[in-house]
């Protein structure tokens, strides 16, 4: 097997800064669910043929996904959150085919976002091992040693 020798710190902060992104957009949708169920709704009812959504089934599902993604973000059973990560979002990209078929349509277009964030989720689950930056399955010393000044 061909290696390639990096800094370890670019590394860490790397996959940290993917990390924190990829949580950021996952938990606006995880607060959407709260805060616009009626939205929530249309969205199931549109993309994935459930004709009705029950407010309390909006929030149940905001909790499940919100527990994943704090998972995700804190670094905590990395194989399974960042796994069930992927799967959600690779769920959410390959439904709307037909916002793929006619791009120019707006706000079709912007789908396309979702393939970046997919191979970066993709790219979280491969280098798991070395997402150690404020990563609860490393310990929080390690992102704490991060930011203090390099010794010469």
């Amino acid at each position: 097997m061909q290696t390639v020798a990096v800094p370890i710190a670019a590394l860490t902060w790397s996959l940290f800064l993917l990390r924190l992104g990829v949580s950021l957009v996952l938990g606006m949708w995880v607060l959407n669910k709260f805060v616009n169920p009626a939205g929530t709704a249309g969205v199931f009812r549109h993309f994935y043929g459930v004709p009705e959504l029950d407010i309390s089934l909006s929030y149940a599902l905001g909790a499940a996904q919100g527990f994943v993604v704090l998972a995700f973000l804190i670094g905590s059973r990395k194989r399974v959150a960042t796994a069930l990560v992927f799967l959600m979002h690779l769920a959410s990209t390959l439904t709307p085919v037909a916002n793929y078929l006619d791009p120019w349509t707006t706000p079709n277009l912007l789908f396309y976002a979702a393939w970046p964030m997919l191979a970066a989720i993709a790219a979280l689950y491969l280098l798991r091992d070395y997402d150690t930056l404020f990563s609860m399955e490393s310990g929080m010393e390690a992102g704490l040693a991060a930011l203090r000044p390099a010794e010469d």
